[in-house]
């Protein structure tokens, strides 16, 4: 690798720690402002933060496992973003779409992992409904891990295969 694509992959990188960051602070200001019930309705009957803490999976699945789900969960997280970032190395530089939707993956596996290490549970916030329809909480992180599974998708489908070439007989 040269040094022009191991810079922009540092700055796809770079793209990772900073959605970390936010992550993390926008977790910490739901701590302070919303673990005690003081929700805030930011579009009334639709988009609320209110605090909640998820020691599961997505939707708080397998959150009933105690200390051995907690590191459990960590370890399948860390071995995750291991692969991740081992895809992310091994990418060709011109192929940004994949790159971004890794970059974004890493940002969203650190910043829960983080959490479930350090406190035990994941920190979740952000509450949308429409009417009966109530999604599950969630934060910064699962956005960008939903945005880089999203764009990986899309790239299955976008990107044109090679035909194979029929095998030789002889």
């Amino acid at each position: 690798m040269n040094l022009k694509d191991a810079l922009w992959k540092f700055g796809y990188l770079a793209v990772t720690g900073a959605v970390f960051m936010i992550d993390q602070t926008t977790k910490a200001w739901a701590v302070r402002r919303l673990r005690f019930g003081d929700d805030i309705s930011v579009i009334p009957g639709f988009l609320n933060f209110a605090y909640a803490q998820n020691t599961g999976v997505a939707f708080s699945m397998l959150d009933d496992h105690g200390d051995t789900g907690r590191w459990g969960l960590s370890l399948v997280a860390i071995i995750a973003g291991t692969l991740v970032l081992y895809f992310f190395w091994r990418t060709p530089r011109s192929d940004d779409r994949i790159l971004g939707s890794l970059a974004l993956l890493l940002a969203g596996i650190i910043g829960n992992v983080v959490d479930r290490i350090r406190l035990g549970f994941v920190v979740d916030f952000i509450d949308v409904q429409f009417g009966t329809w109530h999604y599950p909480t969630f934060n910064v992180a699962d956005m960008a891990i939903v945005a880089g599974a999203g764009l990986l998708i899309l790239d299955m489908f976008l990107t044109k295969k090679k035909p194979t070439e029929p095998l030789a007989t002889s």
